[in-house]
């Protein structure tokens, strides 16, 4: 487990959909696009160009790292407390739960175990958890049931 994955509310980015499923498919999008030629013909299609900066950014730097490292929504409130508090997880805080997490349970129904993995028994804990659920191909997706 790598700490700069893990953000504020408890989520582990590497578990993201986003980084489990859509990365390796945007990679095999565009591997099989440039076979073909697309960025000769990019130009002609409408948002060509946008479309193709977008899928090859991707498949080189991928979407995100964490909101800890700038990425995510900046007016999260989760976010924005943590960082006001000066808190590394929010699990760690005294106030936690607070009113910022409701909404957040109710789209992410794991990560009240998960936060209170880390509070009850650590990081390295909480973070085999992470890692056990990368190595199952778990990914997490906001709504996830």
């Amino acid at each position: 487990m790598d700490k700069k994955f893990a953000c504020y509310c408890g989520l582990y980015c590497e578990n993201c959909a986003v980084k489990v499923k859509v990365e390796p498919a945007a990679k095999v999008l565009y591997a099989e696009m440039e076979k073909l030629g697309f960025a000769e013909i990019v130009p002609y299609f409408p948002d060509g160009e946008q479309f193709w900066s977008f899928l090859k950014g991707l498949t080189v730097q991928g979407a995100c790292i964490s909101c800890k490292a700038g990425s995510g929504n900046p007016g999260c409130q989760v976010r924005l407390c943590a960082k006001e508090k000066n808190v590394e997880m929010c699990a760690l805080c005294e106030s936690y739960p607070c009113e910022h997490f409701m909404d957040f349970f109710k789209g992410y129904p794991t990560l009240k175990q998960d936060n209170a993995v880390l509070r009850e028994k650590g990081w390295e804990a909480w973070g085999k958890l992470q890692d056990e659920r990368h190595t199952e191909d778990f990914a997490f997706a906001y709504g996830e049931k």
